[in-house]
């Protein structure tokens, strides 16, 4: 990944500690799981997790505090409360899918069941890929850690400019290409 490396010892330079600090263990994922799958009540993530009530009610604190989970009186009854996803929590699925995926590949054999599928086709969805600004696919080997100073600066001295970036619902060049073929 070039010729620097991140400095490892310096838990401020990398946002890896700081989602660790936040949802570095199971109950955390596995209430966010039930989130996106539409839980919104303490009772809900009680029963269907099979968690224990001083534990849920530790992670649901610290969910709402770190602004992953809104904690909010339900609109019908004002004394029953609803926890749902903040566009911060919402920012995690692409993390959640790409754990889900490696558990899948290198987990014990286990069938999808439901299978997450694009809604507009109903096909399965493809792996969580690292994207280039422009919508390549890149593989490890593609990734280079740089100075701030010197993003955009390539080998032979020139100077990229950031193109059109991507955006839900666009295709990425490198499938767009593929399909071409």
């Amino acid at each position: 990944m070039g010729d620097l490396r991140e400095p490892l010892k310096e838990l401020t330079s990398c946002g890896l500690p700081e989602a660790l600090e936040v949802m570095g263990e199971r109950w955390s994922f596995m209430i966010l799981r039930a989130s996106f799958n539409g839980l919104h009540h303490f009772e809900e993530f009680l029963t269907e997790l099979g968690i224990a009530r001083n534990i849920l009610s530790n992670r649901l604190a610290k969910l709402v505090e770190h602004g992953i989970l809104n904690r909010e009186p339900c609109p019908d009854d004002k004394r029953r409360i609803e926890y749902r996803l903040t566009e911060k929590g919402f920012d995690l699925l692409p993390a959640m899918l790409s754990l889900r995926q490696w558990g899948q590949k290198y987990g014990v054999e286990i069938e999808e069941n439901p299978v997450l599928v694009d809604q507009a086709d109903r096909l399965p969805i493809g792996p969580v890929s690292i994207l280039a600004h422009d919508g390549r696919i890149l593989g490890p080997q593609d990734l280079w850690l740089t100075e701030p100073e010197n993003v955009g600066l390539r080998a032979d001295g020139s100077r990229a400019k950031s193109g059109k970036v991507i955006g839900i619902g666009d295709i990425a060049a490198a499938r767009k290409a593929q399909a071409a073929q």
